[in-house]
């Protein structure tokens, strides 16, 4: 072989072998670009897990808060008829008394 063609063959394959690592390369960044989505999809999935259960969560709290105002607005109306009917109760044992006085003399 020649020396110019030699030559020409030996920059080819220096050329080939810088191609081939370049690759190599190429191929491992390209690899740990999937992994990041991987990551990045899994990531996105927790954080839409927490938010369901925070929307999950926030509406439980608001269901109690309706109970509650509900059952205290009961307990007022109940505390209420328990008063007039202590009034009563307490008025009717006066005129009782009173009666019973009237009745004595």
């Amino acid at each position: 072989m020649q020396k110019p063609i030699a030559r020409l063959v030996i920059k080819d394959l220096i050329t080939g072998d810088g191609a081939k690592d370049e690759l190599a390369l190429t191929m491992d960044k390209i690899n740990i670009l999937e992994q990041k989505i991987v990551l990045k999809d899994s990531i996105i999935l927790n954080l839409n897990s927490q938010v369901n259960n925070f929307n999950s969560i926030l509406s439980t709290k608001s269901n109690q808060l309706t109970l509650s105002q509900e059952l205290s607005k009961k307990l007022e109306v109940d505390l209420q008829k328990q008063k007039v009917k202590n009034k009563l109760t307490m008025g009717a044992g006066i005129v009782g008394v009173v009666a019973a006085l009237f009745l004595v003399k």
